[in-house]
């Protein structure tokens, strides 16, 4: 697992294409239980290299219902995004992550991940890419289908402060997933 992270931290097969050049963002170890995949790190992740340092991340520990210190053990959890790198920024916000990532490394790193118990999939990228033709039309149709995808993966919306508006909108969430996602967490902690 380490010469594969190693392997991984040194990435440069799309770095034509980050306007902040390469820096992959990856944590995983073989004991992983978890494993979160998102869509790609932002600025703030770029600079500081540590996965979910930012607002998302906040939310997403609550959700969790974990500590800091529980999110950062990778012998509990594995943060793999679709896309390691910053991908840049569009006209209305960061640019898809780069598709060379997930076909790349995920398989690989899974293969030494042998305790996997739980993936969480948070975001359209990676619901679409693991689920396939089993997602839904919509992001929130597949959450709010999220019992049909356990027990390998849990769905979730991008915890981003951006996404305000989503959960206004979607107070089923915090009362129906939020609750079934933290027993769960809690099972395999």
């Amino acid at each position: 697992m380490e010469d594969l992270l190693h392997d991984i931290r040194q990435c440069n097969i799309c770095s034509a294409h980050l306007q902040l050049g390469p820096r992959p963002i990856v944590s995983a170890h073989p004991e992983s239980k978890i494993v979160i995949i998102g869509q790609a790190p932002g600025t703030k992740v770029h600079n500081s290299g540590i996965p979910w340092d930012d607002a998302s991340g906040r939310q997403l520990r609550k959700w969790l219902n974990v500590s800091d210190e529980e999110f950062y053990d990778t012998a509990k959890f594995a943060i793999i995004p679709m896309g390691f790198c910053y991908p840049g920024k569009g006209k209305t916000g960061d640019l898809p992550p780069r598709p060379e990532c997930a076909p790349q490394w995920h398989e690989q790193l899974f293969n030494n991940m042998p305790n996997l118990e739980l993936v969480i999939l948070i975001g359209m990228y990676a619901q679409k890419y693991y689920l396939q033709k089993e997602a839904k039309r919509t992001l929130t149709e597949t959450v709010a289908n999220y019992k049909s995808y356990l027990p390998k993966f849990f769905v979730l919306p991008h915890p981003s402060p951006r996404n305000r508006f989503w959960f206004t909108k979607n107070p089923w969430f915090d009362v129906e997933v939020i609750p079934d996602l933290q027993m769960k967490i809690n099972s395999l902690k």
